[in-house]
């Protein structure tokens, strides 16, 4: 999408829709007024017979005539002024290509300077508008061969106005932000919308090498022979049912300081989940190519961090594995032995995730790292806890997870926090091995934290379950149906908040 920033007055731009976002009670304005004029009053009558009252996801689109520079205006409802922020214009810039997407409409002006939003500066408002701009623009099209032409047009083009010059440099930063964070976010649902015949654990680890030709970072690639050397063995456990060969993926970004300890990101990456031996039912097993969402929002994260150069060291795990019944796969009492000597009794199969992650996190410890967040769709538990709405937290620090927390609420991908007591860690205790897989169907979200747990305990930790989160049923906004990419902007934001430690 092409994104320019100019300074004009919006009721006389030539644009095929200008787009006015509007608060709740606060139709009366002098451009609202100046455009009720220009469009014969279309705009008072509209209001009168109730079809626009500027409530949040309401819009109205007015066709205007030789007296406007504009062909149409589209309000957008933005809701309430009180507490409205960010968010509320990220999702009236989704809701605005929704309703000319259905129009055919490929361009559009959205008018900056007539947002009553004190607390926003310009930078701030460009980056939000974009970031619903193009991130509701984003589709997964790329197998369909036949009747392209019935799919909506992509948005090509937005102009963003602005009053005065001075605002004109704040906006284009934020432009240019918004751009590359949604490149990140862009990335990650490519890689979770893929089909698994094509994604294998080869296939991230491709796709990692390329963000770091991309990006400038160091990519490492650890396969099946280096699994072993290494002593993986929760990860190979869930690997060998598999005839696709395991991928640890390691990224390495170095923005801060020589001395600075990084913060590490370990991300879930199993490329298909079928269950293995505890197999899945069949209805959605389609969706478990999702089930290395975490994996994406990691690789998504690597790539936005790099083009924005924020000035902060990272590295980012990624285990890649597949997870099939065949012969050669684990069965529910096997014992596995994880990279830390911890032994595993694996009592169902289909709990793989924090086996891969209890290696993964075990590996991050030799980069020394002042903080270690791990992402996965791990529990379906979370799912019922807290349904699509959010994703849950659970960690060993308060301020870390305060810190996420708060960056959940700036991005609009908000995170529930759930106790980590010590009496949940009873659940998890095996008679015959240090640890098991499972610890039955209480508190399933929280006890499957409680094994990771067991494996970071060394460093500051949260995980983050994006069981419901990682995946879009219905569409929102500026998330269409599909893979969501929920985590790379709060991740994002997090790292800006994030003063580079010295030590």
């Amino acid at each position: 999408m092409n994104v320019k920033v100019k300074k004009g007055d919006p009721l006389k731009q030539k644009t095929p829709c200008l787009v006015l976002g509007t608060f709740e009670g606060k139709l009366r304005t002098p451009l609202l007024k100046e455009a009720d004029r220009a469009l014969g009053g279309a705009l008072d009558r509209a209001i009168r017979a109730r079809e626009f009252s500027g409530k949040q996801k309401e819009t109205l689109l007015l066709h205007a005539g030789k007296d406007i520079g504009p062909e149409r205006i589209l309000l957008i409802g933005l809701g309430k002024e009180k507490g409205a922020g960010a968010e509320r214009l990220r999702q009236g810039a989704g809701q605005a290509v929704g309703a000319l997407q259905k129009r055919r409409i490929a361009s559009l002006t959205f008018d900056l300077a007539s947002l009553p939003l004190g607390r926003l500066d310009f930078h701030q408002r460009a980056h939000a508008v974009v970031e619903g701009l193009v991130l509701a623009t984003y589709r997964f099209d790329r197998y369909r061969t036949e009747d392209r032409q019935e799919l909506p047009p992509e948005l090509k083009e937005a102009c963003l106005l602005v009053e005065k010059r001075t605002q004109s440099e704040e906006a284009e930063q934020g432009v240019a932000g918004a751009l590359s964070l949604c490149r990140g976010v862009n990335l990650a649902r490519d890689l979770v919308n893929q089909p698994g015949n094509i994604k294998s654990p080869e296939y991230l680890a491709g796709q990692a090498r390329e963000i770091a030709s991309a990006g400038g970072l160091k990519c490492t690639v650890l396969g099946q022979k280096e699994l072993e050397k290494e002593g993986m063995g929760a990860m190979l456990g869930v690997a060998q049912g598999s005839i696709r060969e395991p991928r640890l993926i390691i990224l390495e970004y170095r923005g801060g300081n020589h001395d600075s300890r990084p913060v590490a990101l370990v991300g879930k990456g199993v490329v298909f989940d079928a269950g293995g031996i505890s197999l899945k039912p069949a209805e959605k097993m389609d969706e478990m190519k999702m089930d290395m969402a975490g994996g994406a929002t990691v690789l998504g994260t690597m790539l936005a961090a790099s083009l924005l150069k924020l000035p902060i060291n990272l590295v980012g795990i990624v285990p890649a594995v597949e997870n099939l019944p065949s012969g050669s796969a684990i069965r529910p009492g096997d014992i596995l032995t994880s990279l830390s000597g911890r032994t595993i009794e694996v009592l169902n199969t289909d709990a793989e995730g924090r086996l891969i992650l209890a290696d993964a996190l075990t590996y991050a410890k030799r980069f020394e790292p002042r903080v270690v967040i791990d992402l996965a769709t791990l529990t379906g538990a979370c799912v019922i806890a807290l349904g699509h709405h959010a994703t849950a937290i659970l960690g060993n620090h308060d301020g870390l997870i305060r810190q996420l927390t708060r960056a959940g609420e700036q991005t609009g991908e908000r995170l529930w926090q759930l106790p980590l007591w010590d009496d949940y860690a009873a659940q998890i205790k095996s008679e015959i091995a240090d640890i098991k897989n499972i610890g039955g169907r209480p508190a399933g979200t929280i006890t499957a934290a409680a094994f990771l747990q067991k494996f970071a305990e060394d460093f500051t930790w949260a995980h983050l379950d994006i069981a419901g989160t990682a995946w879009e049923e219905k569409g929102r906004p500026y998330t269409p149906k599909g893979a969501s990419g929920v985590g790379v902007r709060l991740l994002i934001d997090y790292l800006r908040q994030v003063v580079p430690a010295r030590s």
